[in-house]
């Protein structure tokens, strides 16, 4: 059966803007501010959603709202959809304060109309994960929730971590962290599903992509264009407008503005290694996510916003000041080694 024909769900727990309250963390040192569970779990989400799309899976986004929507709203658009199977993000606490519980368990329903399913599922989700983090391992467990009992398909749950653990919270808005959360899931899915996995890190695995272009690496294209700014339908067509998202995004970026997609251009929109050295002045995707690995390791940027100003080099002055770095302020190779390491 061609992959096309899985139709994976992807959903997110509790909201930002507003902040569905009480799920947050403590406040962080460093930082002076606390982090809204949903800022990992829609992120790790989208992750999830990049990793099917590779490979070459259809996808439904249950939750594409910024704000939390019902569980039973949720569960009524999860059951329309016909639905292959159905991962859910989440975080855990335990407490008011920081602590040392931590780890990571997955869950399903024994009430699920698909519960053997939805088990093997969980099991398979669970020991990718495990094998890709550096965590604790609590265990595939049960629980009645709308989106795991109510649901017409196998569905699991991810409690990727504790936001009371100091370690863990941080991890919460780590790209790297996010990103090995979601491919782990797909990884499962994929174990679940008996389909080879394509990995994210291999740019051989992403083909050339110019107007015209047609196949399942266009619907990624776009997903991910619009995670740095466009605003495009995804809906696998590279036309015009695909184009002139991609031409901008080259132009941010400081590649050779052609609107064709190789491997520069892959590379930039997902932030692979090699790593470019960046000092103040430079700009785009890999200097936010620089700032995002920044403020994962507790050294406040000012704001995320792709650009490497005072505030920044300031960050990575301390930075490397913590790690008996050259104090210079610039992002060369042993900068990048201590900044990517969870």
């Amino acid at each position: 059966m061609p992959n096309s024909n899985y139709y994976i769900g992807a959903n997110d727990e509790h909201g930002l803007n507003p902040a569905t309250p009480g799920k947050r963390t403590p406040v962080l040192p460093g930082l002076n501010r606390q982090i809204y569970e949903n800022e990992f779990n829609s992120a790790a989400k989208r992750k999830f959603i990049e990793a099917c799309f590779r490979q070459g899976f259809s996808v439904y986004d249950v939750k594409p709202e910024v704000q939390d929507v019902s569980i039973s709203q949720r569960v009524a658009r999860i059951n329309r959809q016909n639905l292959t199977a159905l991962v859910t993000f989440a975080y855990n606490a335990f407490g008011e304060t920081f602590n040392n519980t931590s780890g990571v368990e997955v869950f399903y329903s024994p009430t699920n109309p698909k519960a053997s399913q939805s088990r093997q599922l969980a099991q398979y989700v669970y020991d990718n994960i495990i094998q890709g983090t550096a965590q604790n391992g609590r265990g595939v467990k049960t629980l009645d929730v709308g989106v795991l009992s109510s649901v017409n398909c196998p569905s699991t749950l991810i409690e990727a971590g504790f936001m009371t653990n100091l370690t863990e919270a941080r991890w919460m808005i780590s790209p790297l962290f996010q990103t090995e959360v979601g491919e782990e899931a797909a990884k499962g899915v994929c174990d679940f599903l008996g389909v080879e996995f394509v990995p994210r890190g291999n740019l051989e695995n992403y083909p050339l992509l110019r107007r015209g272009s047609d196949n399942n690496f266009v619907f990624l294209l776009q997903f991910l264009l619009n995670q740095s700014g466009a605003n495009l339908t995804v809906d696998g067509i590279f036309g015009q407008n695909t184009e002139n998202a991609v031409r901008a995004f080259q132009q941010n970026n400081s590649l050779a503005v052609d609107g064709v997609v190789g491997a520069n251009t892959w590379r930039t929109l997902l932030c692979l290694p090699p790593y470019p050295v960046l000092r103040q002045g430079a700009r785009g995707n890999y200097v936010r996510f620089l700032q995002q690995l920044l403020e994962a390791n507790l050294f406040s940027v000012g704001g995320i916003d792709g650009i490497f100003g005072q505030n920044t080099e300031n960050a990575v002055r301390a930075f490397q000041r913590s790690k008996s770095l050259a104090v210079d302020g610039v992002v060369g190779a042993n900068t990048w080694n201590s900044l990517t390491l969870l």
